[in-house]
């Protein structure tokens, strides 16, 4: 299944998969996104529908609506870098929803990243983005090391914007006449 995959450890960042692989800069970010099913699902829906990446915002287009195993995904970022990667795992489970990407030719960078949602016994909400990546490009190269800055920012959004669409709306009440 590495077909066009610009790396070979595909699928390295499975929840339970273990550690990381050598040679690459390792992003682990976690953020509460909120509290509760209502929260899950809308975080899930989000996620699953690429809403959480337009919203960031960057481009993306992908080959489905939704992520599936083997969906080509690019995101374009600034108007100008474009991200070409493939959608390499998918957790789909009653307190579980995530899936990863990975680059292909032609990303900046190679490597994977994971987005994954959980909702712990307390009902608690998390999104944790997993990655490993090291440069594949000039311009990831000449950028050193702003990447490593540039990829945590992005990490927090990711769980900026998650927060913000899994906050029940806020119900108007007015006084009666």
């Amino acid at each position: 299944m590495t077909g066009d995959f610009s790396y070979p450890e595909v699928g390295a960042t499975l929840p339970g998969g273990g550690v990381l692989p050598p040679g690459y800069s390792h992003l682990h970010h976690r953020a509460r996104i909120g509290h509760g099913e209502a929260a899950f699902r809308a975080a899930a829906d989000a996620l699953g529908t690429f809403r959480m990446h337009r919203r960031l915002p960057v481009g993306v287009t992908a080959s489905v609506p939704r992520a599936e195993v083997g969906v080509q995904v690019t995101v374009t970022l600034a108007g100008v870098v474009r991200a070409p990667c493939r959608i390499v795992w998918v957790v789909d489970e009653p307190d579980r929803y995530g899936w990863a990407y990975g680059t292909l030719t032609g990303h900046p960078e190679c490597g994977e990243e994971a987005f994954l949602l959980t909702r712990d016994q307390d009902g608690g909400v998390w999104l944790d983005v997993v990655a490993f990546s090291r440069p594949a490009g000039r311009v990831a190269r000449a950028l050193g090391r702003l990447v490593p800055v540039a990829q945590r920012l992005y990490a927090r959004r990711c769980g900026q914007v998650l927060r913000g669409i899994g906050r029940p709306a806020k119900r108007i009440v007015r006084p009666a006449n």
